[in-house]
């Protein structure tokens, strides 16, 4: 009899780990609650759904979020080969058509025989080889099985996702196409400058307008978000200028119009191929429905703005990974017992997606009575998996893809771009042997 494995969660990582044990030979068992119960940040019942935004970050090689995608590649990753079939312009980034992303994946794990889905929500943890990637919504009869088989609370976070805004509603004359630092097309972004007036008087309504309420927790809000997806209302209190150094930061852009750089510039996304959507970029927000319409309506390209969706705040729920699972993602007191996804803690759509990878590879070699992976930690996915297991136990917090979680290369290099591409043209190689 052939080996058999269940997977819970049908989002990135979810799908990746079916598709990898799939793909080998294991019967799989794809556990999905959608749509017979949803969460308060998913839209559709399609697999692998995109909630916060539809980039996948940057593409060039030399770039932490670049190098991540390049070795998932090398690992035969099922979401960065459709993404790159479903990619929509956006520069120098790797963004997708989040429909046709969503609709593919959905399709081929549908489609595979190897692949059994089962509809309906888990509210035990299944006997045998299991991968838990019910993502940091999970619902709370399924939280409730995890927390009784590690004996600890969960870390709580919150995480936001932007609005987005119908094409035809941006006024274009407030708003040139441009990608900053000219990287990519020019129509990739559109980009909506504001003077300083306008910028001071959007900060100012900004950080006075109401917020929706989350759990009844909301006052706790700027203590327990999470800074990878830190709501604009709240970056903007910190200090007059905190948007203008980030999402609103002007630089590597010159308005056409007068020639000079904008005070501050809102960027706008498309979000599907068609370009009829467009996200706010680094718009992430719990402000309520109507003070979005409100205050986003301020800036002069979005005043007769259409939201086609409005920004949410949402649970997102990790595990304590150094105290309860080992650096292969399997749980340290049941060993056949893996996890992935955002609630082992690390942070991205990618970084999320990859994790599903490590623990399906894992998983089966457990199933085959080999020895794990071990994947050199001068690689990108090596370096995230040992920051799972050799993280702080007191103050444990969630991690993208960065080049300060890599080993430092043997001869200093002081160009930090000559610098990123010899750390990724090392971790390729090293991934390269670590497979051979």
């Amino acid at each position: 009899m052939s080996a058999q494995g269940t997977v819970i969660g049908a989002g990135l990582a979810g799908v990746e780990a079916a598709w990898r044990l799939a793909e080998n030979g294991v019967q799989v068992t794809l556990c999905e609650m959608r749509p017979q119960k949803s969460t308060p940040a998913h839209r559709t019942a399609e697999f692998a759904e995109l909630i916060c935004s539809n980039s996948l970050k940057a593409e060039r090689l030399n770039s932490a979020a670049g190098l991540l995608k390049a070795e998932m590649r090398e690992l035969g990753s099922l979401t960065v080969e459709t993404a790159y079939r479903t990619r929509v312009p956006a520069g120098g980034a790797l963004a997708v058509d989040r429909n046709l992303f969503s609709a593919e994946i959905t399709q081929k794990i549908l489609a595979h025989p190897n692949i059994t889905v089962r509809y309906g929500e888990v509210t035990a943890l299944p006997d045998g080889v299991c991968i838990v990637a019910a993502g940091p919504l999970m619902s709370d009869a399924l939280a409730q099985s995890v927390q009784q088989l590690f004996g600890q609370d969960y870390l709580n976070f919150f995480d936001a996702a932007a609005p987005i805004v119908t094409a035809d509603s941006i006024d274009r004359e407030h708003c040139f196409a441009a990608s900053r630092y000219d990287r990519g097309g020019e129509d990739d972004y559109l980009n909506c400058p504001m003077n300083k007036e306008q910028y001071e008087a959007f900060h100012a309504a900004l950080v006075s307008a109401e917020r929706a309420p989350v759990h009844g927790v909301d006052e706790q809000l700027p203590k327990t978000v999470y800074e990878g997806c830190m709501p604009v209302e709240i970056m903007a209190s910190r200090g007059a200028d905190t948007l203008r150094f980030g999402p609103l930061k002007p630089v590597g852009l010159r308005d056409p119009k007068t020639g000079h750089r904008p005070w501050a510039v809102v960027q706008l996304r498309k979000e599907n191929a068609e370009g009829t959507l467009y996200n706010l970029v680094g718009f992430q927000t719990n402000l309520k429905f109507g003070e979005q319409q409100r205050v986003f309506s301020m800036i002069p390209a979005l005043k007769n703005a259409v939201f086609s969706r409005y920004g949410v705040m949402h649970r997102n729920t990790f595990l304590c990974s150094p105290k309860v699972l080992t650096r292969h993602l399997n749980a340290v007191c049941r060993p056949d017992m893996y996890f992935a996804g955002q609630m082992t803690g690390v942070e991205g759509y990618m970084e999320s997606a990859a994790s599903g990878i490590v623990a399906a590879e894992n998983a089966l070699r457990y199933l085959q009575g080999r020895a794990p992976l071990e994947l050199p930690a001068t690689t990108m996915l090596g370096a995230l998996t040992n920051y799972l297991q050799e993280g702080s136990c007191v103050d444990f917090q969630p991690m993208g893809a960065n080049f300060g979680i890599l080993p430092a290369l043997e001869t200093p290099i002081r160009d930090k771009q000559q610098r990123y591409q010899a750390l990724a043209e090392r971790a390729m190689a090293d991934l390269k042997i670590a497979l051979s």
